[in-house]
């Protein structure tokens, strides 16, 4: 069941005020033998997340919305060597290397991924597509100001990326089939505990659909 969560929102989604951010959509998440693949697989297949995103992806492209991908940074053995701060997630990265530079899975995947026409940000070192980027400056050259957040992960990327958003002024919809988690319980506080405080709209893909517009 989608959540409409703001009643009090007067303007919908147009072709021209709404876009598509694409998270992290690197081999590493989204084919087979990256390195975070299965990490995601029991909550991906059972809300169908890659299905979902590619029927999203090419009805938006159909429609002639924006797509902006939102990507996460790219890191090299020494990247953070000498940060003063690492949390644990960054600390296994040093060692994982997921979305290396260089590297197959640091490449974007080809049906998620960037096509010509689409914007890509700079590359976020933590959770927020927002946070040191380019991210707000391109959405309001582009005159965006509803955004729609797939990808990866529902729990760190895509809520950080919402909630900033959010602060920032715009008007966000998560698609909760759209995106994926490591563990069924990061889904629901995505969605059910911690979306409602922050987002406008909480869909499916299937009622996303109907309402984009034409």
């Amino acid at each position: 069941m989608s959540q409409q969560l703001n009643i009090r929102v007067r303007e919908k989604y147009t072709l021209t005020n709404t876009a598509l951010l694409v998270v992290d959509p690197y081999n590493d998440f989204m084919t087979e033998g990256g390195k975070l693949f299965e990490s995601t697989k029991v909550v991906r297949e059972q809300v169908g997340t890659l299905d979902n995103m590619s029927k999203i992806i090419a009805e938006v492209r159909l429609r002639g919305l924006r797509v902006f991908i939102v990507p996460h940074r790219r890191p090299t053995p020494t990247d953070r060597q000498f940060w003063k701060f690492l949390n644990t997630a960054q600390s296994r990265n040093l060692e994982l290397q997921a979305f290396g530079k260089g590297t197959w899975g640091g490449e974007f995947n080809p049906v998620y991924g960037p096509q010509d026409g689409d914007i890509i940000v700079q590359e976020h070192f933590g959770q927020s597509g927002f946070a040191n980027t380019d991210l707000d400056l391109q959405l309001k050259q582009h005159s965006i100001t509803h955004i729609i957040l797939i990808g990866m992960l529902a729990n760190t990327c895509i809520e950080s990326t919402a909630r900033f958003g959010m602060e920032l002024g715009y008007h966000i919809t998560l698609v909760k089939d759209a995106t994926a988690a490591a563990s069924p319980a990061g889904m629901h506080a995505a969605h059910e505990v911690n979306g409602p405080l922050f987002a406008h709209a909480i869909y499916t893909t299937e009622d996303l659909l109907v309402n984009l517009p034409r």
